[in-house]
């Protein structure tokens, strides 16, 4: 059986899921423009460009569509330059894999600019064989592409691999084709943790009890 652990980033490793929920908000703000709504319940289900389509056409904004995405973007490219943090136990985790050469790469739905400046701020790029992004991949991670191109990277097979993620879908996918998998809670998802528990292998709160994780995963 040959190991890996698969990463997802935001809500797993970084406390940064808030700021996908700000965005548009503090977008917005930087006009003098206050919300008519809850913004973020809105854009939630929204793509970019979807979402980028119903600020200009809501609020009026003399901007193109790929000019509202550029500067939503930049918003978040912000956020992770200078303020995304780990979240707590995380890294105990993650030098505990290091130190025993259990390999680990990254699968994100998030662009890679965002999650390079964030890593390289931490100190955390020595830790991944690789990163694979939904963009660059060319699948969601509704699809097993990008956690097969993963395995591959690090060599290890299915009885030896885990996910570690907090997304329902995400979790879903890799847990209906015979990865393991450990549910994350973040507070972004927290209305549909039993589906969660439902797709994971181990299911924890948070990462301050590592010392049982590591055992439960047989690491």
């Amino acid at each position: 059986m040959n190991k890996g652990i698969i990463f997802d980033v935001d809500g797993t490793i970084l406390d940064s899921m808030k700021i996908w929920m700000d965005a548009g908000k503090i977008y917005l703000d930087k006009f003098g423009i206050e919300e008519k709504e809850n913004i973020a319940e809105v854009l939630f289900d929204l793509t970019m460009a979807e979402g980028a389509k119903y600020i200009k056409e809501t609020y009026k904004l003399d901007k193109t569509i790929q000019e509202i995405i550029d500067g939503i973007n930049s918003v978040v490219y912000e956020f992770y330059e200078n303020e995304a943090m780990p979240k707590d136990g995380v890294l105990e985790f993650i030098e505990y894999l290091y130190e025993n050469k259990i390999p680990m790469t990254v699968a994100t739905s998030t662009d890679r600019p965002m999650i390079e400046a964030a890593f390289k701020r931490l100190g955390l790029e020595k830790y991944f064989k690789k990163i694979f992004t939904t963009t660059e991949v060319g699948k969601g991670k509704d699809n097993p592409l990008i956690f097969e191109k993963a395995m591959e990277e690090m060599k290890s097979d299915k009885a030896g691999t885990w996910l570690m993620d907090d997304a329902f879908y995400s979790l879903n996918t890799a847990y209906n084709n015979g990865i393991n998998t450990v549910g994350i809670y973040d507070d972004s998802s927290k209305l549909h943790q039993e589906k969660v528990k439902s797709v994971s292998t181990i299911y924890i709160k948070d990462w301050t009890q590592v010392k049982q994780l590591i055992a439960d995963m047989n690491l």
